[in-house]
């Protein structure tokens, strides 16, 4: 039983290396001004539902923090770069991630992240 156990950790941490090495995701905050809110928040919108129907895309999640509503969230998942590039190269994100968000963002950064699962 415990060798079972053994080969099947190995066999999970052979996997997760694997998606690790393609699988990109990332964090992205953004600090809006309070009267861009309603704009804001329909340019996520529109942003996330066309970014999910992206074959490459795994998540796209925007979130407004609960104490701050001027400040977003936005969780991302790429099966690979390639996918990635595809975004970015989208009529959608070059309409509203660049041509509205971006335009009247305050502040951004962005965090990488490894998925565990």
């Amino acid at each position: 039983m415990e060798k079972w156990a053994v080969n099947d950790s190995m066999e999970f941490a052979i996997q997760m290396r694997e998606k690790r090495s393609t699988m990109i995701s990332f964090a992205v905050r953004m600090k809006f001004a309070p009267e861009d809110r309603a704009e804001v928040v329909e340019s996520l919108r529109a942003l996330a539902v066309a970014s999910r129907q992206e074959p490459g895309c795994v998540s796209f999640l925007p979130n407004q923090l609960e104490d701050d509503l001027d400040t977003v969230l936005i969780c991302e998942q790429y099966q690979d770069a390639k996918a990635l590039e595809a975004h970015r190269a989208s009529e959608h994100f070059k309409t509203h991630a660049v041509g509205g968000l971006f335009q009247k963002m305050r502040e951004r950064s962005v965090e990488n992240l490894i998925a565990v699962i």
